[in-house]
């Protein structure tokens, strides 16, 4: 189920829940008109954000799509997938362009470059990828010396790239494919990492259940972000760099203030057994049991 939010109120405004499977992951277009998502499969989904309707279906892959990005201008749209490929796919049409297919394991992350004219792609080979989306060529490819590339984000000039590897975050430098620094400091896989829209700074989510704020020049910790009670998965600067967004898997989303690292407003849908408590209710399948309990019901242990 996808919610959406009205940051200033913490009210939910609408959602689009999929009947077959649940969605993995979803990204806005460039105009925020757009919604791309994929479900725990090998489509990928295109919504209309003021009607909440389907408007395309993307077929192509053979296997689970874990990453899908908006290119800047909004044309085009990658993918990357458990098929080993990345795909680039017309928006309009809903055709894919062409299929980069150089990885040996899964992709797991893809990220345009902010001019548009570069495409990265991380995986489970432990390399991250370039591709020039004009000549459709691999430019180069960045060795990281890890098993996985959890996250992929360029800085705001297209300077630097950054990418997240098992404990660690790793930077480069895009001219010479140098690598820059490692930032060290979450005990966790590093699941998300975005630049602040003045490039200063990168903030970064763990299964540690923490987010930092990292200062790219000195690679220093400025502000560890504490809150959510299980693996945070996913950063996002707000458009004016004052405020951060994490999502969890403790089902909150928390809207951090950067100066202050004070938690602003946590989001939290209400679920539909919210506070209902079963213990000692009879007649339950372990499966029942376990379905209303996601749904918020609760046993008291003894």
């Amino acid at each position: 189920m996808i919610r959406f939010w009205n940051i200033q109120t913490g009210q939910c405004l609408h959602t689009i829940q999929e009947q077959i499977v649940p969605f993995a992951l979803v990204t806005f277009s460039p105009d925020d008109k757009t919604l791309a998502t994929a479900s725990g499969s090998n489509l990928i989904k295109l919504w209309d954000v003021s009607s909440w309707q389907c408007l395309q279906t993307f077929y192509g892959h053979t296997d689970w799509v874990q990453a899908v990005v908006f290119s800047p201008d909004g044309n085009f749209l990658a993918s990357g997938s458990d098929d080993c490929t990345v795909k680039l796919w017309n928006v309009q049409t809903g055709q894919c362009i062409y299929s980069f297919e150089e990885h040996t394991q899964a992709v797991g992350s893809v990220a345009f470059s902010f001019s548009g004219h570069t495409l990265a792609s991380g995986s489970a080979d432990g390399n991250v990828k370039l591709w020039n989306i004009q000549t459709r060529k691999c430019c180069k490819t960045l060795e990281t010396d890890h098993v996985r590339v959890f996250s992929l984000a360029f800085s705001p000039d297209d300077m630097i790239l950054a990418n997240s590897s098992n404990l660690n975050i790793q930077l480069w430098n895009l001219q010479t494919g140098q690598r820059l620094q490692i930032l060290q400091g979450h005990i966790q896989p590093v699941v998300s990492i975005a630049f602040h829209p003045n490039g200063e700074m990168l903030a970064s989510s763990s299964d540690d259940q923490t987010i930092k704020l990292w200062d790219i020049q000195t690679g220093q910790t400025i502000r560890n972000l504490q809150g959510h009670t299980k693996a945070a998965w996913s950063v996002s600067f707000s458009p004016d760099g004052q405020n951060l967004a994490s999502g969890s898997a403790d089902e909150t989303i928390r809207i951090w203030d950067i100066e202050t690292g004070e938690c602003l407003k946590t989001l939290r849908a209400v679920q539909p057994y919210e506070g209902m408590n079963i213990t000692g209710v009879t007649g339950l399948t372990q499966a029942q049991l376990v379905t209303l309990k996601s749904l918020g019901a609760v046993v008291n242990e003894k």
